[in-house]
């Protein structure tokens, strides 16, 4: 993992207002309402519950139809609470894949169809053999020929198909954690192509006829291989700025999550200094366990910072309903999403 310094600075004003938020949110009674001198670790009590009112939520409970109606009972676990957000992720193996298919997109449209006001969020991988360990010269190779429009016709496929099934409103996440090393559609090998194949891809997407997308630029929490900011394709072409953050490393404190360099806070400073909402399509427990404080702290934050949506990934070892590994934490989400928290 590369430590090299970032090529440039943050602009001061960024620096000023990323201070700011995390000076509130590490305020006494903002972060966790833990009692005074009570700190965030893996095996403090678990904070009293208390509601999220207002925020769009959902579990990723699994891509094909079962994950789709595994929603009604985590909806069941909650007393009722409703989960408003609908989350899945395209196979990155193949192009026809990525292209998507009735057999993915038929039941996420009916479960969207089922009630108003419900949101259906698509991670979308922006190359193929996504997870094969492509090298970085396959990978900048193949970032280059998307930039050059090499790709244009399976993303106008997958546009074209999910306007057909009612989900041309849908909240697509590009590229997601690009900063990291795990991807074939990592930026790290060469950010300018990257930008250059996002701007390409986002393109081709809103030329398709009765779409309605938005688009999601959701790097992972903290530095990586590479500052995420590097990889940012510009205001024009993104409407949402997320941030994938669970509970890791081993030992780290929410607070230290809030405030590290490219954390939580610095998300929210330079969605600010850009004119975006947030979002947070993954998070859940990791390296430390059943840790109430960390899933109170993301609460909070959430109550704080309203993003437009949040999706726990709901399976062990992050998970609350699908991980029966996590007692504590699972109170805590109960607390804040269940129907008595509802107002």
């Amino acid at each position: 993992m590369s430590r090299l310094r970032p090529r440039s600075r943050p602009r001061a004003a960024l620096l000023v207002l990323l201070a700011a938020v995390a000076a509130l949110v590490l305020a006494p009674g903002i972060v966790g309402r833990l009692a005074p001198g009570e700190r965030h670790t893996g095996t403090a009590t678990a904070p009293e519950p208390s509601p999220l009112p207002g925020v769009p939520s959902g579990f990723f409970t699994g891509s094909d139809a079962e994950g789709v109606r595994r929603i009604a009972g985590a909806e069941a676990w909650l007393g009722g609470g409703e989960l408003t957000v609908g989350h899945t992720y395209l196979p990155g193996d193949r192009w026809s894949n990525i292209e998507g298919h009735r057999e993915l997109f038929a039941p996420w449209a009916r479960w969207k169809a089922g009630r108003p006001g419900r949101l259906f969020v698509l991670n979308v991988p922006m190359m193929d053999r996504n997870e094969a360990g492509l090298s970085d010269a396959e990978v900048r190779e193949g970032l280059r020929h998307g930039a050059g429009g090499a790709f244009d016709a399976h993303f106008e496929a997958l546009g074209e198909g999910l306007v057909e099934h009612g989900l041309g409103d849908a909240v697509l996440v590009l590229g997601w954690e690009m900063n990291g090393t795990t991807y074939g559609h990592r930026c790290g090998p060469d950010p300018a192509a990257w930008k250059a194949y996002w701007r390409q891809v986002v393109g081709v997407l809103r030329e398709v006829e009765g779409q309605r997308f938005r688009f999601d630029f959701t790097p992972s929490r903290g530095r990586d291989a590479v500052p995420w900011p590097e990889c940012y394709p510009g205001d024009d072409v993104v409407d949402i700025i997320g941030m994938d953050a669970y509970d890791q490393p081993e030992g780290v404190s929410f607070e230290e999550q809030v405030s590290e360099e490219y954390g939580l806070a610095h998300h929210v400073a330079f969605a600010k200094e850009h004119g975006k909402p947030v979002s947070y399509p993954e998070w859940g427990l990791f390296r430390n366990g059943d840790n109430p404080a960390y899933v109170r702290g993301m609460l909070d934050w959430f109550a704080l910072h309203r993003p437009v949506y949040q999706t726990v990934t709901d399976y062990c070892p992050h998970g609350v309903w699908g991980c029966a590994a996590n007692p504590r934490s699972a109170e805590v989400v109960r607390g804040a999403l269940g129907a008595t928290a509802r107002p």
